[in-house]
């Protein structure tokens, strides 16, 4: 499949492309970035600080473009081992309240330096689980925010949640308030994997949530996978895939698990039972296959959508996004994140904030911001944040459009890069039109490879003593 338009799939053919030997594996599956930003987090610089970030809030708002709101819930009951979020684990749940009141000062002072007359076109809260909060909460929490910004009518908002603690309440409760889109962690329903990851979930449990929820109402369910856990293979994980797609998600992310022990270190006693290598592989291509055969659109990299869903109109429209929320239609707009280690994206501009509770807690009372570090994208990184953004979401790169929107002459900019490109096309990941360069399906499984050809910062980021990213499979 050479254009993300096709529908119909020769499933033997899509098969033989599959077909790969465990050199050409272990050539590219190798650390790298996820690309949900470019430059990537490693290269931001912590002498940026809030004030850095008060001057992109003021062209921003100067500009006027519209705004996503990213927040960060960050409190789980129990961890699951697999798990590299940012989270509290606490099962007190007196933690909830004081998290909230700094996180209203953080709502407040931003709220100040966004005009009205900006309407809110994404709205999202993350985790953790932020379903750890009581309905009460979430309804303080989501009205505070709605007086201090204005919410687009057609404004897409959005949840994660935990099927294991979220009840009919919760959902009721969203359902009013307007959230249209929840997403739901499942992981892999295969008991044995539950318990050696401690996320026991009954596919039962999964099934009445989406039931409730589609019961009242919700436009849109996403559901994640993870492939790469312990004691997975190829055969037990079909069978997962079997029971989510009876469940009829409208989008599926299948996300590759990462393995960062010496960043989360309760990983490290998963090692011994992880399928890697050919093995990992396998597990991916049969879970690919099932969802191409029942009629979800490969989105690129780790989603898949239901043909009629707006990811996957958003793609054959060539208007896909990609941002730290993953892939999202709204492209366009600013995110300002809030809450603990939230991240903005702000024009030209990222910033973070601090990660630990008590810093971050701190830096609110007494700014009203909490910026840890942040980088502001020159002329170059700008370029390649947009040519990286072309094959991630629409599986090509227009040389003329690329060009046309900075000014250059693609092929001597970037002839380094082009030259470096031919293994891809010897090993089928690519194929060279006049003007483009298109990724294939295979390619499309690597595609953070293509993207890291054009990422002149990996070099340095490859003498650290310990690697930033997970692999790529």
């Amino acid at each position: 499949m050479t254009d993300v338009r096709d529908s119909g799939l020769n499933l033997e053919l899509e098969r033989e492309r599959f077909r790969i030997s465990p050199e050409f594996l272990a050539l590219y599956n190798r650390p790298g970035p996820r690309y949900t930003s470019y430059p990537t987090a490693p290269v931001w610089r912590d002498e940026f600080r809030i004030d850095d970030l008060e001057r992109a809030y003021e062209q921003a708002d100067t500009a006027r473009t519209p705004v996503s709101i990213y927040m960060h819930l960050p409190f789980c009951e129990s961890l699951c081992l697999f798990c590299a979020c940012n989270v509290v684990i606490t099962k007190d749940h007196s933690v909830t309240p004081p998290y909230l009141a700094t996180l209203k000062r953080e709502i407040e002072h931003v709220s100040e330096q966004v005009s009205r007359s900006r309407p809110v076109m994404q709205f999202h809260w993350g985790g953790g689980t932020p379903t750890y909060l009581t309905p009460p909460q979430m309804e303080d929490l989501f009205g505070f925010t709605a007086e201090k910004f204005s919410f687009a009518p057609d404004a897409e908002i959005g949840i994660e949640v935990d099927p294991r603690v979220t009840s009919a309440q919760h959902l009721e409760t969203l359902s009013g308030l307007g959230f249209n889109r929840l997403s739901m962690g499942i992981q892999d329903f295969d008991p044995e994997v539950q318990r050696a990851v401690k996320r026991v979930q009954p596919l039962e449990m999964t099934a009445e949530l989406i039931g409730r929820s589609r019961a009242l109402g919700f436009e849109s369910i996403n559901v994640d996978l993870i492939y790469g856990l312990p004691y997975q293979t190829a055969e037990r994980f079909a069978r997962t895939v079997d029971e989510v797609l009876a469940l009829a998600p409208d989008r599926i992310a299948l996300f590759s698990y990462a393995h960062v022990p010496w960043i989360r270190k309760q990983q490290g006693s998963l090692a011994s039972s992880l399928p890697e290598g050919m093995e990992k592989f396998r597990i991916f291509c049969a879970a690919l296959e099932k969802f191409l055969h029942a009629g979800y659109q490969y989105i690129g990299m780790d989603h898949f959508a239901k043909p009629d869903d707006e990811l996957a109109l958003a793609q054959r429209q060539r208007t896909l996004h990609r941002n730290f929320q993953g892939y999202t239609t709204k492209a366009g707009a600013d995110l300002y994140g809030m809450g603990v280690s939230a991240i903005s994206a702000i024009g030209s501009t990222y910033a973070q904030n601090y990660r630990e509770l008590p810093r971050y807690t701190e830096a609110i009372e007494r700014r009203g911001m909490a910026t840890m570090r942040g980088y502001r994208l020159s002329e170059d990184d700008r370029l390649r944040r947009a040519l990286i953004t072309r094959p991630c979401c629409h599986a090509v790169i227009r040389k003329d459009e690329i060009g046309r929107e900075f000014g250059i002459d693609f092929d001597d900019y970037f002839a380094a890069e082009l030259a470096r490109l031919h293994p891809f096309l010897e090993d089928r990941l690519i194929e060279l039109g006049g003007d483009e360069i298109r990724v294939t399906l295979l390619g499309r499984i690597f595609i953070r490879n293509l993207a890291m050809i054009f990422d002149p910062y990996l070099e340095k980021q490859h003498l650290a003593e310990q690697p930033l990213f997970s692999k790529t499979l």
